[in-house]
Order: structure tokens, then C-alpha cells, then sequence
């Protein structure tokens, strides 16, 4: 038995390709807030934390968005502030033998919280 087959036996394609999303969408989380962030460096922070998490197993594609105008707002003194999840907007599109799942982070003003849920599956 080959290790995937092991250790995913007992889950769909579909459902491996919205896990691998969405333990990519958590370890981006809870890596990246409290990171320093400026509007100086918000473009490379952006596509740092999408190189490193487009090298997690099946993931495809990540786009990060941090919100500027909240950005702008938190900053201090000192010109810069700490990344917090209310920032971001973020796709994780990830796939596996063929199905593909968009997880997606977004703050929902609703909610009051930045919240993480499968957009689409297929």
C-alpha cells in the first residue's frame, strides 16, 4: 500500500482536495498574523504568503489581498502595524486528481470575524 492510499484511504477526492485547503488556509493564518506589516512592504508580504503556501501538498494556486485603507488606519508612530486577520482576503484553490476546492478567508463584517469556508467545489 502506497502512503497515500494509507493514510487517506478512507476519504474521497473531493474531500482530499478540501482538506489540503483548508490545513493550507489555517497554517497561513496562524503563521503569518502578528507579522509587521507597512504599505511599504504589504505587496511582498502578500506574495510571500503566496509562494510559501502554493508549496503545500496540492495546492494550486493562492491569491492574498491585504486591505490597504485598514492598513493605513492601524498604523502607528513607527509605520507599521501587525497583520491581523480582519487584513486579509485570501483564495486557496487546491487540487487533487481532478476535483478542485477554492477555500476562502474573507472578513465578514456581519460576523464581525474573519472567517474561513469552502467557496466551491467541484
Amino acid at each position: 500500500m502506497d502512503v497515500e492510499n494509507k493514510y487517506f484511504k478512507n476519504i474521497s477526492s473531493r474531500e482530499r482536495a478540501i482538506f489540503e485547503g483548508a490545513i493550507t488556509m489555517g497554517a497561513l493564518f496562524h503563521q503569518f498574523i502578528g507579522t509587521p506589516v507597512s504599505i511599504k512592504n504589504a505587496d511582498s508580504l502578500e506574495k510571500t504568503i503566496e509562494g510559501t503556501m502554493e508549496l503545500q501538498p496540492c495546492i494550486k494556486n493562492v491569491e492574498v489581498h491585504i486591505n490597504r485603507d485598514m492598513l493605513n488606519d492601524l498604523i502607528s508612530e513607527y509605520d507599521y502595524t501587525s497583520l491581523t486577520g480582519d487584513m486579509l482576503d485570501v483564495r486557496v484553490l487546491a487540487e487533487y486528481k481532478g476535483k478542485k476546492a477554492v477555500i476562502r478567508l474573507e472578513y465578514v463584517k456581519d460576523l464581525k470575524y474573519p472567517l474561513m469556508y469552502v467557496e466551491n467545489v467541484d
